[in-house]
């Protein structure tokens, strides 16, 4: 705990070329440091629509990933915008409580029957006597999950998961005009696949409306849609998703020209392992650019990343070096490869406009293929790919 400080908000960062070290401004004070980590993650930075009159609306608005908890929805009309991972997870939680609830949608998600279940007793017994088989359970939905990557790469292996969505679709939602509505019009796996077993049924209360027009304007009191139909709110609930591929860190940290990363990107961000970005001596991200996922876990990106760090840092150790930063033409070489097997995947065939995908068009948030490669390459740094540059000396100082 002595190590850790909480409430500090990192305001700037930037490399000092005569210390070699991060010089880091914060909300309380500066810190300097000869390595520094980013795991901020993508899914941190709430982003709000640009929404015509926003501002002067007088209800209460609030982002889902910053749930204002003081204030009681009980009985209001409350609409929500967007579709997303977030609001299947709340809208069947709210549904029951509001007076009405207007569910704003762009574009309708696939979504897949949520198979959890509580484990039976006799499971919970084996696996008390036998650590082992659980262990064999893990790595049995570890490489079921691999095995989903091969319909992201050809979507016409997407065509299964396809029909089991409109079959759980057409079980949970009876009203045809309301199922045509829900019926997505890209391929699964274009925008995230979301797995839920209440959400369906919670847009068929009478209390909800799904409203696929988009948003003309926000006035004080209500919401008009593009077919001028005025909706009175109280409560507007933004589930818009994150500034993904446009993160607000990457404004804060200044590579060694003195740019920010942000402008270093240019709306594309690029890195090598998704962690270490060329001009960033000592600079590590978790969860980089083209390391999320839409198949697997991606707690075992960040651990893989981690044994990335760890090796970047023993590897310094041993040349005793001050620096280590990636070569830019191995920086380039390894991103030619990633959005080379980008092409032909759902992710950039699948008649969607997704958060995937960056300013440039390119998707520069997933991982594009099985994720135990992933985790050998990142296992050892290949020195080839890097250079190590030794502590300059001390500057002398001169007395008059």
């Amino acid at each position: 705990m002595a190590h850790i400080r909480f409430g500090h908000e990192l305001l700037d960062a930037a490399w000092d070329e005569d210390t070699q070290r991060w010089r880091i401004e914060t909300s309380r004070g500066e810190l300097t440091a000869q390595v520094l980590v980013l795991g901020t993650g993508p899914l941190s930075a709430p982003s709000i629509p640009d929404l015509p009159g926003l501002e002067r609306f007088e209800g209460t608005t609030f982002h889902s990933a910053t749930w204002d908890h003081d204030h009681d929805l009980e009985g209001e009309r409350v609409a929500v915008i967007g579709t997303g991972a977030s609001a299947i997870q709340f809208v069947p939680q709210i549904q029951p409580r509001v007076g009405r609830l207007h569910l704003f949608q762009r574009t309708a998600p696939w979504i897949m029957p949520r198979p959890d279940r509580p484990l039976k007793v006799w499971e919970r017994r084996l696996y008390r006597a036998l650590p082992t088989a659980q262990l064999l359970m893990r790595a049995g939905i570890y490489w079921a999950r691999e095995s989903f990557v091969l319909g992201f790469r050809h979507p016409r292996v997407m065509r299964w998961g396809q029909r089991l969505a409109l079959r759980h679709l057409h079980r949970q939602v009876h009203d045809p005009e309301l199922r045509r509505e829900l019926t997505p019009s890209y391929r699964m796996g274009c925008k995230r696949v979301l797995i839920s077993n209440d959400y369906l049924p919670a847009l068929t209360r009478e209390n909800v409306e799904v409203v696929t027009d988009a948003i003309r304007e926000v006035r004080e009191r209500s919401i008009v849609s593009a077919d001028g139909t005025e909706r009175e709110v109280d409560t507007i609930i933004f589930a818009t998703g994150f500034h993904v591929t446009d993160m607000p860190a990457a404004e804060r940290v200044r590579a060694r020209d003195g740019r920010s990363l942000a402008d270093v990107w240019d709306g594309s961000p690029q890195a090598h392992m998704g962690a270490m970005v060329a001009g960033c001596p000592n600079l590590f991200f978790l969860v980089g650019p083209n390391t999320g996922l839409g198949h697997n876990s991606i707690v075992f990106m960040i651990e893989s990343q981690c044994n990335y760090v760890l090796d970047g840092l023993r590897l310094m150790e041993a040349g005793g070096a001050a620096e280590l930063e990636v070569r830019p033409e191995a920086q380039a070489q390894y991103n030619a490869r990633i959005q080379e097997q980008m092409r032909g995947t759902v992710w950039t065939s699948g008649g969607c406009a997704s958060w995937y995908l960056d300013a440039q068009g390119r998707n520069t948030t997933l991982w594009p293929t099985f994720t135990w490669p992933f985790r050998r390459r990142t296992r050892r740094l290949d020195p080839a790919h890097y250079e190590l540059r030794a502590p300059r000396p001390a500057r002398e100082s001169v007395v008059a």
